[in-house]
C-alpha cells in the first residue's frame, strides 16, 4: 500500500522548520509499526539529502534510509527495527554516522551488538518508540496523512487533526 505524508516539521532542538511531502510504500511483509518507525526516523533525522532506500526493504545490504555525502560516500546510515549485528558492522565501516530507530527491545539489540564485536559499536545511536505511541498513530493512519511534528527537549509530539500523540525520544548507545 502507498501512503502519502505531508508533515509540517518543527525541530526546535535543531532549529529546523520544514514542510515535508513524501510517499512511502508498505512492503508486503512490513507491519505498520515498522512503517511508522521508518517515517518517524526519517522525520526526526531529516536533512535535504536524506532518502529512503531506492531498492526498498528487500535489499539486506543497503540502509533503510540514507544521506549521501561527496563521491558516493554515505554520511548517514539509518536502520529500522532490530537490524543484524552483521548489517550494523557493515554500516559503521561504510558510513560516518549510524542511527537505529526501533519499536522492539533495545536491550536485545544492544546485547546482539556487544556479542558480535560490531565496529565502532559505541557510536551507534539507538532511538526507540513505545508500543503505545505507535499503536495510537496506527489508529490515525490513512492513505493521505497531514501531520504536524514538534520535536523539542527530547520529546516528539505528532498532531493529526485534533489529536496529539506524544513520546519521549529515548536515546541509547550500545556502550
Amino acid at each position: 500500500m502507498l501512503y502519502r505524508f505531508q508533515i509540517e516539521l518543527s525541530d526546535i532542538d535543531r532549529g529546523l522548520y520544514e514542510s515535508l511531502d513524501f510517499r512511502v510504500v508498505q512492503h508486503p511483509s512490513e507491519i505498520l509499526s515498522f512503517l511508522l518507525t521508518r517515517v518517524l526516523g526519517y522525520t526526526h533525522s531529516y536533512n535535504p539529502d536524506l532518502k529512503f532506500s531506492a531498492t526498498g526493504l528487500g535489499d539486506p545490504d543497503t540502509p533503510a534510509i540514507q544521506s549521501a555525502g561527496v563521491n558516493g560516500a554515505i554520511d548517514l546510515w539509518i536502520e529500522i527495527g532490530n537490524p543484524s549485528a552483521r548489517k550494523l558492522h557493515k554500516a559503521t565501516k561504510t558510513a560516518k554516522q549510524v542511527l537505529v530507530y526501533t519499536y522492539k527491545s533495545v536491550d536485545v539489540l544492544i546485547a546482539d551488538i556487544k556479542n558480535n564485536d560490531v565496529h565502532r559499536a559505541g557510536e551507534i545511536k539507538i532511538y526507540s518508540f513505545s508500543t503505545r505511541f505507535l499503536e495510537a498513530l496506527e489508529k490515525l493512519l490513512t492513505k493521505n496523512n497531514r501531520w504536524s511534528v514538534l520535536i523539542q527537549q527530547g520529546q516528539m509530539d505528532v498532531n493529526v487533526g485534533e489529536q496529539t500523540v506524544s513520546t519521549e525520544l529515548n536515546l541509547r548507545r550500545s556502550e
